[in-house]
């Protein structure tokens, strides 16, 4: 039998930023709050590039942590959108968007223990190494079930929440689309500084991202799996040829390239169905094509409106249909618009069901045309719903 361990108000499985961004919402809160990590210690050091929003920024900056990842954040102040072979091109800026930036980069690694620093001496307890097994309802609660430091353990919780991309449990409902593409990413040196200035080109393998990190670039390279997969196996030099090829002449040529790593590009939303005490935030409840950087940025909304509405209920309905069914459509506008934003992008560009090309370029010749519409599509980028 486990050793149960306690009962709590909130217990969160997945202690990444989402994770952590909901502790950190609910610290001044009286709500008993356990977040379960299943790293033994934060991460040190990686280098994977995120991109946030400045609705992002925002929220970092309430849960305290901004402090110490903005001199390591790379601001973004332009963002071209073009499509390769064809006309039209569309530059958002952040002076037409009457922001300081529209969003930054930072590295994944520096986040993570900006977010993990933010909880040290906070009010929620971190258990580490705790690899969760399985998470179901109980009488007027939830229990989670973990192992831990070679024992069996199981807490109790009015709502689990679910922030670790979905590995602990599966969906009761999901769909899942599978693009068929392949995303390569590392960092690049260009031949040109990048003046903080990113890139969105739409490609025939797909479409490709530029973000300007610390002096380089941090590259996102997506197209049809079997063609990337080679890719990835390049020699730099091959690779940065192969890439100046196919990216062109903007930023002059490729100087060298980081270390490079894969993964495939799905689209998955996850909902609960008849789960009381259990909630998905984050990549949990979707994961979203990397075109417009969006997931990231939608799941930390997630967790903060989740901890908004958490802290505007009484204690003994947390948990129940009522609150989920209240979350579901706080968050619907903003999940469902990021969710059919990013698809149509891909749909529309890509695939046999893409525009042709004279179309496409028309499409962003007439946003770049129209300061309004233009405006409207960069608030929705860096703020989702609420821009409206």
């Amino acid at each position: 039998m486990p050793e149960h361990v306690g009962h709590v108000d909130i217990a969160i499985v997945g202690g990444g930023p989402v994770g952590a961004a909901l502790a950190l919402a609910l610290a001044e809160s009286d709500l008993s709050v356990t977040l379960l990590e299943a790293r033994t210690e934060p991460v040190r050091s990686d280098p994977r590039a995120i991109a946030l929003s400045e609705g992002t920024r925002l929220i970092l900056r309430r849960l305290g942590v901004w402090g110490s990842l903005e001199d390591r954040s790379t601001p973004i102040t332009r963002i071209h959108v073009s499509q390769r072979g064809g006309p039209g091109e569309v530059l958002l800026t952040a002076a037409e968007a009457g922001v300081p930036a529209l969003g930054c980069t930072v590295e994944y690694g520096d986040l993570y223990q900006a977010m993990a620093g933010g909880l040290v001496g906070g009010p929620a307890r971190l258990e580490t190494g705790a690899q969760v097994q399985a998470a179901r309802p109980a009488a007027g609660c939830g229990l989670v079930s973990y192992r831990q430091a070679g024992s069996d353990r199981e807490l109790s919780a009015r709502l689990i929440v679910l922030a670790d991309g979905g590995r602990s449990l599966p969906a009761v409902q999901s769909l899942e689309k599978d693009y068929g593409s392949d995303a390569v990413v590392c960092t690049v040196a260009t031949e040109k500084p990048h003046g903080n200035l990113a890139y969105e080109r739409f490609t025939p393998m797909g479409p490709m991202a530029l973000l300007p990190l610390h002096d380089d670039y941090a590259l996102v390279w997506t197209g049809p799996r079997a063609e990337m997969q080679a890719i990835l196996a390049l020699p730099e030099a091959d690779f940065l040829v192969r890439l100046h090829a196919h990216f062109g002449n903007r930023q002059g040529r490729f100087l060298r390239a980081g270390t490079r790593g894969g993964f495939s590009l799905r689209l998955i939303t996850s909902r609960q169905a008849d789960r009381p005490g259990l909630v998905r935030i984050g990549n949990a409840a979707q994961t979203l094509h990397p075109v417009a950087g969006q997931g990231f940025n939608l799941g930390l909304r997630d967790a903060w409106h989740l901890a908004q509405l958490l802290l505007d209920t009484r204690r003994e309905d947390l948990g129940g249909q009522g609150f989920l069914d209240r979350y579901h459509v706080t968050r619907r506008w903003d999940v469902g618009g990021g969710v059919a934003m990013t698809d149509l992008l891909v749909d529309t560009f890509l695939g046999d069901a893409a525009l042709p090309g004279a179309l496409r370029g028309a499409a962003l010749a007439l946003l770049d045309a129209l300061p309004p519409l233009k405006a409207a599509f960069a608030r929705k980028m860096m703020f989702g719903a609420q821009a409206w």
